[in-house]
């Protein structure tokens, strides 16, 4: 049987952590003159990844079932 390949470009915007996924946000990349600096200040950091999308980031990543207790929350 053939090794269990991660997709590499999901393996660089998501990190497993003990309650999920976190993921940077979008819309901060370029085009900001237009944006506030408030809209810009809120845009930083790491956001949860929605409960909706676990399973697919969970099958792109090809993390083990072991971890699966801590997204059913």
């Amino acid at each position: 049987m053939a090794k269990l390949k991660t997709r590499r470009g999901a393996a660089k915007r998501f990190k497993a952590t003990a309650n999920g996924f976190k993921r940077k946000q979008a819309f901060k990349r370029h085009i900001l003159t237009k944006k506030s600096a408030k809209r810009i200040r809120q845009l930083r950091g790491c956001v949860m990844v929605h409960v909706s999308d676990v399973a697919s980031v969970r099958a792109m990543l090809k993390v083990t079932m072991v971890l699966v207790h801590a997204f059913t929350a």
